[in-house]
């Protein structure tokens, strides 16, 4: 892991972007979670280590996360911060778009069988993100994409995790491979990126929508439609932290503390109270992964004591 749990991975700056992070938002009267978030990720100008993510997150009523890995290195670091920070669950996978370039190095089969086993370390609690684009990887790399996505699926069944799945320009096809093989109970579309018409056949089977901070783009009215038409009952919010920050911030860094933004925003295309929204949304979370308490955490400096020495009432 990074040091002291720093960030392992930094987003690229881009030209022109403003690289500050954006003022703290109104704190919510009902907490809620974020559902997907990257914090292995460094942004902005002054990047915020996970604690420092965590607690301004806290702050807002934002009472925990899902880190998320999306390869190797990621999905470690992801079940071992997991292990010592009580506000952090973790999914683990190899992302569909890194599952050619493990394949060409002919070391797919090799990083499957990690995620398979971090599956089963404690606090890990989906496998995610995987499944299928076709924006960034072109037609030869589909089949090993489908490939890595149907070993996930099975990875999620064995383990009885939630599955959080990575669908860029190919709803059809995730659809159809998840029909096919058969989805895991509770499956989540992370980062909801389909029509009314999508959501209702998500609704049909069963599978959660997590929206993200793209929704309240101007753009955004097909996911806006499948917002209105999703049952509440299968709603859930996320960040994909540092990416996707909700307006009027688009494009500067986004964290989990910005997860009310979003929240609000869906709050008002549904025109329902936000806190009734937050609990529901909640709850539903939990339904999903479980609770944040449900299995303890590790102090980090456990791992440093003697055998010897006491771990609990007095010495």
């Amino acid at each position: 892991m990074g040091s002291d749990g720093a960030p392992i991975r930094q987003r690229d700056k881009g030209a022109g972007r403003d690289l500050s992070y954006p003022p703290l938002p109104e704190a919510l009267s009902v907490p809620i979670y974020d559902n997907h978030t990257h914090l292995e990720i460094a942004d902005g100008e002054n990047p915020l280590s996970y604690t420092e993510q965590l607690d301004r997150a806290s702050s807002v009523g934002v009472r925990g996360v899902i880190q998320v890995g999306g390869d190797r290195e990621t999905s470690r670091w992801s079940a071992d911060m997991a292990q010592i920070e009580p506000r952090m669950l973790a999914a683990v996978a190899i992302h569909p778009n890194e599952a050619p370039v493990y394949a060409a190095g002919g070391t797919l089969d090799d990083a499957i069988a990690e995620i398979s086993e971090l599956a089963a370390r404690p606090r890990v609690v989906a496998v995610g993100e995987t499944g299928l684009d076709f924006f960034r990887t072109e037609e030869p790399g589909h089949a090993t994409q489908y490939r890595s996505f149907e070993a996930h699926i099975e990875i999620a069944k064995q383990n009885n995790l939630a599955l959080q799945i990575h669908d860029r320009n190919a709803h059809a096809e995730v659809i159809a491979t998840l029909l096919r093989v058969g989805a895991p109970e509770r499956t989540v579309f992370h980062c909801f990126s389909g029509d009314a018409e999508m959501a209702r056949v998500c609704a049909e089977h069963g599978w959660y929508m997590s929206f993200a901070g793209n929704v309240t783009f101007g753009n955004a009215h097909d996911l806006r439609a499948a917002l209105a038409v999703a049952p509440r009952s299968l709603l859930l919010v996320e960040t994909d932290a540092p990416f996707l920050t909700p307006m009027p911030y688009r494009g500067r860094p986004n964290a989990p503390y910005l997860l009310p933004n979003t929240l609000r925003a869906m709050a008002a295309h549904l025109e329902t109270d936000v806190s009734l929204l937050s609990a529901q949304i909640t709850s539903n979370t939990e339904l999903v992964y479980g609770r944040w308490d449900a299995e303890p955490v590790t102090a980090a400096h456990d791992a440093d004591r003697s055998d010897t020495q006491p771990v609990g009432g007095l010495a």
